[in-house]
């Protein structure tokens, strides 16, 4: 069975003036599967997303996302092929509602005519009452269904990641990229949105992570891409990626390796 490749990064490098951010990255990722993307601090994980996503030109190689050439694309024409991203600290709209939220993304893609809403056509009411109802659903999937009506700044932080992952489902990723999801959720909270990630499988969604939590990203994932100082150094399945030498070396340490050994 011939597997579908939904992303495919040929050779990619990114520099700063003089710094190097990415050297020379490819990778695949295959679709309905977890991907990660884990390393140090510095290692690249973060600059790799921001040129995936439009937000860096990528200074040499190339990004094909369902075999549409992405180099120069603008970031929201690339959300709008499917390819949709969170980000490392939280981008939810805090003086809006939970489900305002929602409504904001789910906007972006709504079919209605600028004249048509100029003059309060009956298809616009429809549309927002059917926008309403699926922003109910989208917020009922991510455990924030009895938060509807709350602000986005009076969410505890662990529900304000799980707003921003709401805002990019309402954009009806094929790819969803989460930069660091679980950073500042308790364990509760982070095995919960473990739970959804299996969950979004289900909806046909795939997903490249980038996470330090080793515990979530061991759990969750298919497949392993480990960055250092801008290359990969190693990919795999969790248990080849915990047993790499070069990564116990430059990202796991050993004492990780002999508690997981």
């Amino acid at each position: 069975m011939t597997i579908e490749v939904l992303l495919r990064v040929n050779g990619i490098a990114v520099h700063f003036g003089g710094l190097t951010a990415i050297e020379d990255l490819s990778l695949e990722v295959r679709a309905g599967e977890v991907l990660a993307l884990i390393g140090p601090n510095g290692a690249g994980k973060t600059s790799a997303f921001n040129a995936i996503t439009g937000y860096l030109a990528p200074s040499a190689g190339e990004i094909f996302f369902g075999g549409v050439r992405l180099n120069g694309v603008k970031p929201h024409r690339i959300a709008e092929l499917g390819l949709v991203r969170t980000f490392q600290k939280t981008s939810v709209f805090g003086g809006r509602s939970a489900l305002e939220n929602i409504l904001i993304g789910l906007h972006l893609r709504s079919t209605q005519q600028p004249l048509a809403i100029l003059l309060g056509l009956p298809s616009i009411a429809r549309e927002e009452k059917r926008l309403e109802v699926e922003a109910r659903e989208i917020l009922a999937f991510v455990g924030l269904g009895a938060r509807a009506d709350d602000l986005g700044s009076a969410l505890p932080y662990g529900e304000q990641r799980l707003l921003e992952v709401a805002i990019a489902l309402a954009a009806k990723p094929k790819l969803l990229l989460l930069d660091e999801p679980v950073s500042g959720m308790n364990p509760v909270e982070t095995e919960s949105f473990m739970a959804k990630l299996v969950e979004l499988r289900t909806l046909g969604i795939t997903v490249l992570l980038v996470e330090h939590d080793m515990k979530m990203v061991m759990g969750v994932s298919d497949r392993i891409v480990c960055l250092n100082q801008g290359r990969v150094i190693a990919s795999g399945t969790p248990a080849q990626i915990q047993r790499d030498p070069e990564v116990i070396r430059a990202y796991l340490g050993e004492r990780y390796a002999r508690a997981h050994g």
